[in-house]
């Protein structure tokens, strides 16, 4: 078994911070989205994974490196322009051959690993093993159409669905996958849809099973589900202080402070991560708040929010809370008169004051 993880993509909805970085790269809990995949094929067993990413850069690869650090080869392959996640299973044939794999999209996350997938895989003897995941909107997914506790028909993103589960972004499968993807025609959006590669599977008459998940899952595509992925991996973190916590500070719950960090007259409730070589001084950081590397944070509060590495936040008066700071923003007091607001923005961002 193998595993093809998707790793390319424009992060389109993740504007401006992808502008920048590679949405897969993003960190929750300080940990790249990326990461989290790999580690879920590594700890069910697989030792050789591709990694589809954009031709155009090589933030990926030069990133994640090649495997060695998990003890695993990680193949690298490249995408000219992004064409569907059918287009990514025909891009991996020469990589994958005639194993069977699993297909993870690099910016999903979901409790548990994926070690029990490939075993119902096994189990079900099935050509190909959805995933599915009962969701609030599952218009913005594919959906499955359910009879007799069989898929009958997998539709993409449809204005009225047949169910209230989303295929989620991780299934299994054989080389007969390679078969549908080659009969595969461009959507209307004009891309290569991996839902109607499923639908192949069931008119050909292949068997296509399918597992629920039970627990968690989160397709982190929106700012709004990267903070709620953050605070579910954080909602299960072990304290750890690795750095310092001056007297006048009163640090609670489970917490990470990592090397270097200094907390300062200050007080921070967990669930929450500070990074290496942050200052927190004369602040408050609330519940489900990671704080990246080197990040400096004086006389000002934060709660529910992804802080990215170098950051600074000084003296600003009102509580940030669910806030996304890309890597090296700053937030700070206005100095002199008249006392005015000051921005410096990129497309799609979105700021609000009080």
């Amino acid at each position: 078994m193998k595993a093809l993880i998707a790793g390319g993509g424009r992060g389109t909805r993740l504007r401006p911070i992808t502008h920048t970085q590679n949405k897969h790269l993003i960190p929750i809990a300080n940990k790249p989205i990326l990461y989290y995949a790999i580690e879920a094929a590594v700890e069910a067993g697989i030792t050789e994974i591709g990694i589809v990413y954009n031709a155009d850069s090589l933030e990926v690869p030069n990133y994640v490196g090649d495997g060695s650090r998990w003890g695993i080869k990680i193949t690298y392959i490249p995408q000219e322009k992004p064409g569907g996640l059918g287009q990514v299973v025909q891009l991996a044939e020469p990589f994958i051959q005639k194993e069977s794999f699993i297909f993870y999209l690099g910016d999903n996350m979901v409790v548990g690993g994926v070690k029990r997938f490939v075993e119902d895989f096994e189990r079900q003897n099935v050509n190909c093993l959805l995933t599915l995941s009962k969701v609030k909107d599952p218009e913005r997914f594919g959906v499955p159409e359910i009879k007799d506790g069989k898929i009958v028909r997998v539709e993409e993103k449809p204005k009225v669905p047949k169910s209230q589960f989303a295929v989620a972004g991780i299934y299994v499968y054989d080389s007969h996958i390679f078969e549908a993807v080659k009969n595969l025609r461009p959507s209307n959006r004009g891309e290569l849809e991996i839902s109607d590669a499923h639908q192949y599977l069931i008119d050909k008459g292949y068997k296509v099973g399918y597992t629920e998940i039970t627990g968690w899952w989160k397709d982190t595509g929106k700012p709004s589900d990267l903070l709620e992925a953050n605070r579910l991996i954080l909602d299960n973190i072990t304290p750890i202080n690795r750095g310092s916590v001056d007297a006048q500070s009163d640090v609670a719950g489970r917490v990470v402070i990592e090397e270097g960090a200094r907390i300062i007259n200050s007080k921070v409730r967990g669930p929450a991560i500070i990074g290496k070589g942050c200052v927190i001084e004369n602040s408050y950081i609330g519940p489900f708040t990671s704080i990246g590397d080197r990040t400096e944070i004086r006389s000002s509060e934060v709660e529910y929010s992804i802080i990215l590495r170098e950051c600074k936040i000084l003296s600003v008066g009102i509580r940030i809370e669910s806030s996304i700071l890309g890597n090296d923003v700053e937030v700070v007091e206005a100095n002199g008169k008249p006392r005015v607001h000051r921005f410096m923005i990129g497309d799609q961002s979105r700021v609000e004051v009080a």
